[in-house]
This record gives C-alpha cells, structure tokens and sequence, in this order.
C-alpha cells in the first residue's frame, strides 16, 4: 500500500511538473515576423542568438503587409521586422509595438533579375530603361505593387525611369519577394525585380542590372518589440544590432544602419 501511494504521489508531482515546464519552454521562445526578404539572413541570425543565449526562436516570414495584417488580427509575435518604414509605421499607429523599441535594422538594393543562363545581362538600367522592350513576348515579375515592399520600391523606380505605364500590362505580380523570384528561377518569367539580397542565394538567376539609388525611396528595415513581446524580446532587439548579427548581415548583402 505505502509503494502504491509513493507511486501516486510521483505521478501527481509529474503531472503538476508537466504545465510549469511547457509555461517555461514558451517563454524561452521568441517569435519573429520577418520580410519574406531577410530569410536565410536571420534564419542564421536566429540560430546565433539561440547558441549564444539559449532562447529558442520561431520565426515567420511572409510579405510585411501580411505580417501587420496578421498582427492586426491578434496574431502573437514578440518581435515585427518590416521590409518598409510604411508597414512599421502601420503597426505603429495601431499601438502594436513598443514605439521605443523601434530602430531602423538594414537596408537593401534593387535588382533585375534574369535566369542563370539567359542573355539577358548587364543591362543599363538609367531614364528612360524600356524594361517592356527588355521583356520581349514575356512579363515582369514583380511582388505586388498596391501593398508589398518590394512592389512599392519596384513600381515608384518604374515610374521615376518613365518605364511604369508600358511595364504595367506585362507584370507577373506575386504575394512577396521570394515568390517573385521563383518566377524567374523557375523560367515563367524571363526577368523580374528583387532585391539584391534575394538575388544572391538563389542560384537558378542572376543580377542582370542595378537600380540607380534615387529611383526608388532607400529600402529600410525597421525592426521592434511588439506590444505584447516577452522580456527576452529586449535581448534579442540587441543581439540584432551588435558585432555577430552585423556579420551575418553583411554576409548576405545587406548594409547595415543599426548603430
């Protein structure tokens, strides 16, 4: 009798162990909204902070427009990272970050994109680039130019060359940048306007031209706390800003404005 009551209590302390450990576990996780963009960068960043700090992250990487949606939504995210100042600035407004956690983290580039073996290269993209003609029978890949990052950067250098109103019939148009890219890297498009970062790790494309800075707003990605983040949410806002991070960063081509 004493062996089956010793038996129960073990099993009670177990089962009241059980809650706390799984409570313990989630707040030893981070979850990130990130720019479809800044994938194989924070993946790598992320693993570093864990390693460095035992604090597990998740991340989730869609276009920023539909990261702040779903944070409009109630979806819980402790950290935001957008690909733009607008969509921040949104979120923002909507009091779902912590405004003093707020800092602009990288910055990126503009690129036409072609296939690995396209001879479409080295293409001179200045006033007046008839990426229309460039296209041929084909179309444009583009993300989508009402709400994703990339589209808004890509249609405002369209227009400021005075390529947007031929261009515009003849745009692939996708739910963010990396689908934009797979356009082309799968050959549905021949060419296709990324950001340079995206360009770099996908090996079926290649850089064909380089948007002149002053065609499109600077890309900057703002990154904060959200309203609800958890405490270690402040260690990882700082951990994104010091030596490592910057490293891996670079690494992939971003540059970096977080001082």
């Amino acid at each position: 009798m004493f062996q089956f009551t010793r038996r129960i209590a073990l099993v009670s302390l177990i089962a009241a162990a059980l809650p706390l450990s799984f409570a313990a576990a989630q707040e030893q996780t981070l979850t990130v909204f990130a720019a479809a963009s800044m994938k194989n960068s924070l993946d790598d960043a992320n693993a570093a902070f864990t390693k460095a700090t035992g604090v597990k992250v998740n991340a989730s990487y869609a276009a920023s427009s539909a990261l702040a949606k779903q944070m409009e939504s109630g979806a819980p995210a402790d950290v935001f990272i957008s690909a733009d100042l607008n969509w921040m600035d949104y979120v923002a407004g909507k009091n779902l970050i912590k405004a003093d956690t707020r800092y602009n983290l990288l910055g990126n580039k503009l690129v036409l994109i072609s296939g690995k073996d396209s001879k479409i290269a080295n293409v001179k993209i200045e006033q007046g680039f008839d990426i229309a003609k460039l296209a041929g029978d084909g179309r444009i890949a583009v993300a989508d130019v009402k709400a994703v990052p990339a589209g808004l950067y890509a249609k405002a250098a369209l227009e400021k060359l005075g390529s947007w109103a031929a261009a515009e019939p003849k745009l692939a148009q996708a739910e963010n940048v990396r689908a934009t890219m797979a356009f082309v890297a799968r050959g549905e498009t021949q060419i296709g306007i990324v950001y340079e970062t995206d360009a770099k790790v996908e090996p079926n494309v290649k850089i064909a031209g380089v948007f002149p800075d002053g065609s499109y707003p600077p890309v900057i990605y703002p990154v904060a706390a959200t309203a609800a983040a958890k405490p270690d949410a402040t260690k990882y806002l700082t951990f994104l800003r010091g030596a490592e991070a910057k490293a891996i960063f670079e690494k992939y081509g971003f540059s970096i404005l977080a001082k």
